[in-house]
């Protein structure tokens, strides 16, 4: 006898996510060196002001070494730079998340959830940088800019 599980929707395979079957890119599409020339190409573009082909060049070497500190903090700034500030805001939290006494990454994460209207978490991350660097007058001159817009949203 059949049982009703066997009719069951969630027995069956997940469907295989999108392009799954497609080839990998050619080698024109990725960009020529390895992941350090990526990272050095992208903070010169960043430096340069050109934060949207840096996003470019170091998603590439996020998605090689997805465990580089370094290379999500430039990831992070470059994002941030163009104006994608949810994914700065991802950035940020996946520094902090591997290490919270990161001062840098608390700071551009209080930036970034302002620039997105989250008030109360750009509060809490700023006063966290203020903290740990009290030497570092940015830090402390954007927690009251942050805190002064959260007043003024009640």
């Amino acid at each position: 006898m059949r049982s009703n599980r066997d009719d069951d929707w969630d027995d069956e395979a997940p469907p295989p996510p999108p392009f799954a079957d497609a080839p990998p890119p050619p080698p024109d599409v990725l960009p020529q060196g390895e992941v350090y020339d990526w990272y050095i190409r992208g903070l010169d573009l960043l430096e340069g002001g050109n934060p949207a082909a840096a996003v470019t060049l170091l998603t590439h070497a996020a998605n090689s070494e997805p465990e580089s500190r370094s290379v999500r903090e430039a990831l992070a700034r470059a994002q941030f730079d163009s104006g994608l500030y949810d994914e700065a805001v991802q950035s940020f939290s996946w520094i902090i998340s591997i290490n919270p006494a990161d001062d840098y990454a608390q700071f551009g994460l209080g930036l970034a959830a302002a620039k997105i209207g989250d008030l109360p978490s750009a509060v809490e991350h700023l006063a966290l940088a203020a903290a740990m660097r009290p030497d570092i007058t940015h830090y402390s001159t954007a927690l009251r800019g942050a805190r002064a817009a959260l007043a003024a949203s009640r």
